[in-house]
């Protein structure tokens, strides 16, 4: 894979963009959309606080899983599912400022247990194996098939179940195509087979739920992505839905930046991310980008 400024650009929009749908939503994390706008009519800053009291542009476990898993491929210079789940253990030992229950069980059984792949489990249907994949999709641009297998690797680390393995694996196929190919149109048709697949995940019109499970967290990014024009647009409209506002604003954030690249995310958003996170992001894209080209 001929790594390009095109290319770049808009991988650095899915990453810093996942980073800033996060920071921008964990302000209205367990909030509703009632709530929001009595109390800022319409949630578009970056301000911090929320449930977990973060600073301003700091990020929650949305990022840090994500940025864990990049940090195993980078170092294991390719594919390597036992190292990110041994990144995951580390993170996890690092006492992480949130993290999920499937993602404690699964992190929890691999340290006990040694397997890479949890049973499945109806609890297991949340949204925390798609919201950290992006790493993924960028060491594997060069196969829709090799990225979907791989998807499901690190998710079972995790997360085994029908719905989260097929949000995973769309999402996934749809943030590779909008960086391969740069149109929305490119993300049509993977929707409507995961919808064909499972009718549940029908979104139109939105059915008005925005928690973490993994069926109101597609329905509730794709209503964003789909009926939106800008990268701005598409966040503010996902994030004041609240309910799992910090990781429905991350995958947003991903798919919008995929397709509008840096130059479509506000300037005042790019400034209030914490500088350490963008450096990171800005290192880890350009190294997974040159892992894919191998």
């Amino acid at each position: 894979m001929q790594k390009n400024p095109w290319l770049m650009d808009r991988a650095l929009g899915a990453f810093l963009g996942l980073a800033i749908g996060d920071a921008l939503g964990a302000t209205v994390e367990f909030m509703t959309a009632r709530e929001i706008t009595a109390r800022y009519q319409v949630h578009n800053q970056i301000v911090g606080g929320g449930w977990l009291g973060l600073q301003p542009g700091h990020v929650t476990d949305d990022t840090e899983m994500t940025l864990a898993l990049g940090s195993a491929l980078i170092a294991s210079g390719g594919w390597n599912q036992r190292a990110i789940a041994d990144a995951f253990v580390a993170w996890m030992r690092g006492n992480p400022v949130d993290i999920g229950n499937s993602c404690r069980r699964g992190i929890s059984n691999y340290i006990s247990s040694g397997n890479l792949c949890v049973l499945f489990a109806e609890e297991n249907g949340g949204n925390g194996a798609a919201m950290r994949n992006l790493p993924t999709v960028l060491v594997s641009l060069e196969s829709e098939e090799l990225l979907i297998r791989r998807s499901l690797e690190q998710a079972h680390i995790t997360h085994n179940h029908p719905k989260s393995d097929a949000a995973t694996a769309a999402l996934a196929c749809m943030t590779r195509r909008l960086l391969l190919q740069g149109e929305e149109a490119a993300c049509d048709q993977i929707a409507c087979d995961l919808i064909a697949q499972h009718p549940v995940f029908k979104f139109r019109p939105w059915p008005g739920h925005a928690s973490g499970f993994i069926v109101h967290t597609v329905q509730t990014v794709f209503d964003g992505f789909f009926n939106t024009g800008s990268f701005e647009e598409c966040l503010v409209r996902v994030v004041n839905r609240g309910g799992d506002a910090d990781t429905t604003g991350a995958l947003a954030g991903q798919l919008a930046g995929a397709l509008y690249g840096v130059q479509g995310i506000p300037t005042r958003w790019l400034k209030r991310l914490d500088p350490a996170v963008t450096a990171a992001i800005y290192i880890q894209t350009s190294q997974l980008l040159n892992l894919s080209a191998e």
